[in-house]
């Protein structure tokens, strides 16, 4: 009992540190739930006519981060030699402005999960998955034991974010980027992302190879710049981290971010669970209220071991049982009376990856469809 309860205690500790931001940048902007982060990548830019009055407000705003740039170690030449070639797009901010949750005090109902559950881990996706599997399984093997990440997950993550590498996006990043942080809702983020990216750039990564998703992610794992700054490895032992053109270092790349965001070796994901009429919500409510995603963290409940969660009558139904004595919180996603997940700090490191329990739901599943 003594152990059970010490338990909880250290992972409401943990999960405090991790929702007020102790703990690795996400690598993709947070989201909000209900959102299909993953589907960013297919989105492509297209010529749209010039704006010559935002170009240039634009410029000047960027012209004001020279100081960061220098002091970040970015070449004064590139600065200057990069800045009025910027664009403004408008585009870019009619997407970010149409995300769930760009809305200040938005309340509304997060949709089901059934449908995105099933354009997710869908046929198509689940046997591309299975071929790429085969092929690339020594790697696979290689990255789990150096990382204890399942190859599964690192594999479908991969396969949620470009499509096992079939699309990446096409936006300019530093294009993107800048719009972003000049139309200021999440300034001081996306102007960090554009500095990091001419580092990039002046680190050797050439301006046509740092093409992305509009929000600023790329390359097969969809990391934002400063995630690959900090996290991207070489996985085919060439000197390079190349997320754009190299499997090995992509998939690498993802097993890094896993472990480095708390991955727990030996531990699935989660289990689906049936959960019981009459049980007591209100009981398992969680006390905790999270700065960070606060609307994909309230879908949570309390944590209790799985043994604690089949005394009040949840019965497993597939997937992996974590041990009995592992923690884990409940969600609904489709509401009361259908099937629900029992989720372990595990799911928490995939959440890091993408802020949407829809996305990290749909990533434990389809790396469970794979292996099967």
């Amino acid at each position: 009992m003594r152990s059970s309860v010490l338990r909880r205690a250290v992972a409401a500790l943990a999960l405090m540190a991790a929702v007020a931001g102790v703990v690795p940048a996400v690598a993709q902007p947070a989201l909000e739930e209900g959102q299909a982060p993953d589907d960013a990548a297919r989105l492509t830019d297209a010529p749209a006519a010039a704006v010559p009055t935002e170009d240039s407000r634009m410029r000047a705003f960027i012209a004001t981060l020279r100081p960061r740039a220098l002091e970040m170690g970015i070449s004064p030449t590139l600065f200057d030699a990069t800045l009025p070639t910027l664009s403004f797009n408008a585009r870019v901010v009619r997407l970010d402005r149409g995300q769930p949750g760009a809305t200040p005090g938005s309340t509304a109902a997060p949709p089901p999960f059934a449908p995105y559950l099933a354009s997710h881990v869908d046929r198509v996706r689940i046997n591309m998955g299975r071929s790429r599997y085969g092929s690339l399984r020594p790697l696979l093997l290689r990255i789990e034991q150096e990382t204890g990440v399942p190859e599964q997950i690192m594999l479908a993550i991969y396969g949620h974010e470009t499509g096992y590498g079939t699309f990446t996006g096409n936006f300019d990043l530093l294009n993107a980027l800048g719009t972003l942080a000049y139309e200021g809702r999440r300034r001081e983020l996306f102007a960090d992302e554009f500095l990091k990216t001419l580092l990039l750039m002046n680190r050797g990564v050439p301006r046509s190879q740092l093409k992305g998703s509009w929000a600023g992610a790329t390359g097969y794992p969809q990391f934002l710049p400063s995630v690959y700054l900090r996290l991207a490895i070489d996985g085919d032992n060439d000197g390079k981290a190349d997320i754009w053109r190299s499997e090995p270092d992509a998939l690498a790349s993802i097993g890094n971010y896993l472990r480095d965001a708390g991955w727990k070796k030996g531990v699935p994901w989660g289990v689906a669970v049936r959960v019981p009429e009459g049980i007591d919500r209100a009981a398992i409510r969680s006390p905790l209220s999270s700065p960070r995603c606060p609307r994909v963290f309230a879908r949570q409940s309390r944590w209790l071991t799985i043994a604690e969660w089949r005394d009040k009558g949840l019965m497993m139904l597939s997937g992996r049982v974590p041990a009995e004595d592992e923690l884990a919180t409940l969600i609904e996603p489709d509401g009361n009376g259908n099937t629900g997940y029992l989720l372990t700090t595990n799911y928490r490191s995939i959440l890091d990856y993408n802020c949407s329990n829809f996305y990290a739901l749909s990533v434990g599943l389809l790396g469970d469809a794979i292996v099967e």
